[in-house]
């Protein structure tokens, strides 16, 4: 790699660390041709683990990090005295490709600021993904972050090569957007995933291909003042919607010469990881956002106990439960019980019934669990009621789980 290009990948590479909105669960596998490259199993986000255990890897970059909006949030506003860059299309393409054939990377995710259009921007990066299919024949996950500015045709375009199209929300807040991003529209946004949600569901009857892996979003946590029940609120109506695949949550980071409007300091990581928490029980655990909002004090989450320790510990009534009588949505409520525990419980009771040592070899999570469930040879009634429960179950500052 010559060394005007190295710098231009070492410059974009480190401004696309912002946008954590690149997953490639639920793309379709793909056969690769005699020709073909990159013809591998759906993957996850960038260095993540896939839901089947694997460590996947994309090319993670932005087309360019010249803008022309004045986001007062983001490194690479107009106003902001950062070094530029900006790659070609070729040099997109071929950076995918040597970076594919060397092993290191399954595929591509490609951001970018607006320069010149938004027009101009997306029609670019929508070029790199189809000179990669059609040219080169690139089998690998394209994730491309669309610009709800941009021509829908275009949008459009570009869901025939990618696997999956995102349109950041940025914040949950439209008042916080219009305040700190005034030339954007939560409106336009918004309209814009709708319009995407539309030719996923026409594409998907019409067996023709748009976005197969569908769309995600991300929202920027901290920048504003809006609470933790109103993010998780707005995120379980960007899902009824649109049919989100993903809310992503990235925690604010402070920035050079940043804005009076921006908080001094970016907020407690633990807060952004207490709503990926809330967001799993939403989307697999079968609680209402209100449930989960509320399970907080003044809107926002706790950082010392996950969602479901706190919706457990506000409604001790329903505690506890025996875990061999007990329904799988009651199960899947009982801190420390994770989806596989209660899979593992539900088929093992068919067959004896359950004690504390099998529980042990069901989950890892027993000790959390103990005080919210009842075996033969367990009935923690004192322990339910102990006011001391919530510190005796509280994770050390240093930890963090998913539940």
């Amino acid at each position: 790699m010559d060394e005007k290009l190295a710098t231009k990948l070492g410059i974009l590479a480190d401004a696309a660390k912002y946008d954590v909105s690149c997953a490639s669960s639920g793309a379709p596998k793909r056969k690769a041709g005699k020709n073909g490259l990159g013809a591998t199993a759906p993957s996850g986000i960038c260095h993540a683990f896939t839901p089947d255990g694997r460590c996947v890897s994309l090319l993670k970059i932005l087309l360019t990090n010249y803008c022309l909006f004045d986001c007062a949030y983001c490194i690479n506003r107009r106003s902001s005295n950062v070094p530029r860059a900006r790659f070609s299309v070729e040099e997109v393409v071929r950076l995918t490709l040597e970076f594919y054939k060397r092993n290191y990377i399954e595929g591509l995710f490609l951001s970018s600021g607006i320069a010149r259009s938004p027009d101009r921007t997306m029609e670019e990066m929508m070029r790199v993904a189809k000179t990669l299919r059609r040219v080169h024949g690139f089998h690998g996950y394209i994730h491309l972050k669309a610009i709800p500015e941009a021509s829908p045709w275009l949008i459009e375009e570009a869901g025939r090569y990618a696997d999956r199209l995102s349109i950041n929300l940025e914040l949950a807040s439209g008042a916080s957007l219009k305040t700190l991003a005034p030339e954007k529209n939560d409106r336009t946004i918004t309209h814009a995933m709708g319009q995407m949600h539309e030719r996923i569901l026409e594409a998907r009857d019409e067996r023709r291909r748009f976005s197969p892996a569908g769309q995600s979003t991300q929202v920027i946590v901290g920048a504003d003042d809006v609470k933790d029940a109103a993010i998780i609120r707005r995120s379980a109506r960007l899902y009824g919607d649109y049919a989100l695949k993903r809310v992503y949550y990235s925690a604010f980071s402070p920035i050079p010469e940043a804005s009076v409007l921006l908080p001094a300091k970016a907020p407690p990581l633990r807060r952004e990881n207490r709503l990926y928490q809330a967001d799993w029980l939403m989307r697999f655990y079968g609680f209402s956002a209100d449930e989960v909002a509320d399970s907080g004090e003044d809107g926002m989450l706790a950082l010392d106990v996950d969602p479901k320790l706190a919706w457990a510990l506000k409604n001790r009534e329903r505690f506890p439960v025996d875990v061999n009588l007990a329904e799988r949505e009651m199960l899947l409520r009982v801190p420390g019980l994770g989806q596989r525990a209660v899979e593992r419980i539900l088929t093992s009771r068919r067959h004896r019934k359950l004690r504390l040592d099998d529980l042990a070899r069901l989950t890892a999570g027993l000790k959390r669990a103990l005080p919210f469930l009842v075996t033969p040879d367990h009935r923690p009634v004192s322990l339910i009621d102990r006011l001391d429960l919530r510190q005796r179950l509280a994770e050390p500052a240093q930890q963090m789980s998913l539940f």
